[in-house]
């Protein structure tokens, strides 16, 4: 697909701190839009931080858009919530012309990151990715803003975007130190291409017992088929994680249907991960002056939204649009454009945070006495069809329509 042709407008200088896919997007949105777009990583390469990755149809639109190759990436999946029974609780619907486009399921696709990542790398533009640099100081005034390196070096530009996670620099430089909210769950995740499994193909179905969630989607990793898999508890983040990961795995998903439990007994010990689930609530303004959030830097998410990685592409995708045709040198201009990124944006990741949270804490931290009130409603009434399989169908339609060339 072409990239969208620059407009006449003077090219401005963009500086993106951050490698991963907020930051890679943002780099390639930036670079469409016609300015020159730096990315600084302080790794010593962009890597993914996870393995495990399901992607919606709007990041996927938008990484076509900004000349990322999507044939073949990862598996279309239908997706289904179901008790830890197999009973079917909810069934996430889509529109038929999204399936026709992305896939069963409407294009929730199952892939590992690092297929993602060096996809969107393969992308930008040479030079526009500088690792192994570490900024520890940022500052602003009208005219531009200023990075400062641990090395002693600087570098300025007209915009910055602050794509560096969670625990952000820019983030805490515009507005302070926020507190992170602990959702005291953990997931342990892996992955494998055994091919002797025999479970169901094309699907993400996500299991719940009383306390665990046990989960499984069908994958494409290169081209090859294979599954990911995650169990969730509940967890005191200060307690040392399990010594053993996929004995705990084992242990977690032993009580869950074919074929969760052979596919944790099939995959390789360096093949599983842990990770502590957390947010910072919600921030009522991204940008000041110059300078701007994505991805979690501006609204981290819980992986129960699944959303996460997509949110942040879309991000990057939205401020590069917003600041096509803008004379980066006008700094009302620029304030302008920055909030015309993030006002339409706010609603919908503030709805995906909120509802990962709320569905975390009513899986698994509802008291013991309501645990079978709750699960009486999800089996015997359309509660949760209702609020997981058609209220988000219907916020990923109302991105797909924002997506355009």
């Amino acid at each position: 697909m072409s990239s969208p042709r620059p407009t006449a407008a003077p090219r401005g200088r963009v500086a993106v701190l951050g490698g991963g896919p907020a930051g890679m997007a943002t780099a390639l949105s930036v670079h469409q839009a016609g300015h020159d777009v730096v990315a600084f990583e302080r790794y010593h390469e962009a890597r993914p931080a996870g393995n495990v990755l399901n992607l919606w149809p709007p990041p996927v639109k938008a990484l076509g858009l900004l000349g990322v190759d999507t044939t073949d990436l990862g598996a279309p999946c239908q997706s289904q919530f179901r008790s830890i029974n197999g009973k079917v609780r909810a069934t996430v619907k889509s529109d038929p012309e999204i399936e026709r486009a992305y896939g069963r399921g409407g294009g929730f696709i199952g892939l590992l990151r690092p297929e993602l990542y060096e996809r969107m790398l393969a992308a930008l533009p040479p030079g526009v990715l500088r690792t192994d640099q570490q900024v520890d100081r940022i500052e602003q005034d009208e005219r531009a803003v200023t990075l400062h390196f641990t090395d002693g070096s600087t570098h300025e530009a007209d915009v910055l975007v602050g794509a560096d996670g969670i625990n952000s620099l820019v983030r805490s430089t515009l507005w302070g130190d926020t507190p992170i909210r602990e959702h005291r769950l953990h997931a342990i995740a892996g992955f494998t291409f055994a091919d002797d499994i025999g479970g169901e193909t094309g699907m993400c179905v996500i299991g719940h017992g009383r306390e665990v969630q046990g989960s499984w989607t069908s994958i494409r990793y290169k081209g090859r088929a294979g599954y990911q898999w995650w169990v969730l508890e509940a967890t005191d983040p200060q307690v040392p994680p399990p010594a053993d990961l996929l004995a705990r795995a084992e242990e977690l998903g032993r009580g869950f249907p074919h074929p969760l439990p052979a596919l944790i007994a099939r995959t390789e010990r360096e093949n599983v991960q842990r990770w502590v689930l957390r947010d910072r609530g919600y921030l009522d303004q991204w940008s000041k002056g110059r300078v701007t959030l994505a991805g979690d830097a501006a609204h981290a998410t819980s992986p129960y939204a699944a959303y996460g990685a997509g949110m942040a592409i879309e991000d990057g995708y939205f401020i590069g649009r917003t600041l096509r045709g803008v004379d980066l040198t006008d700094p009302a201009a620029v304030t302008r454009a920055l909030q015309s990124y993030e006002e339409p944006r706010k609603p919908h990741v503030n709805f995906q945070v909120k509802m990962a949270y709320q569905n975390g804490q009513m899986f698994h931290h509802a008291p013991r006495l309501l645990q079978p009130v709750r699960d009486f409603l999800f089996d015997h009434t359309p509660f949760l069809q209702k609020v997981v399989g058609d209220t988000n169908p219907k916020e990923i339609n109302k991105q797909l329509a924002l997506i355009t060339d």
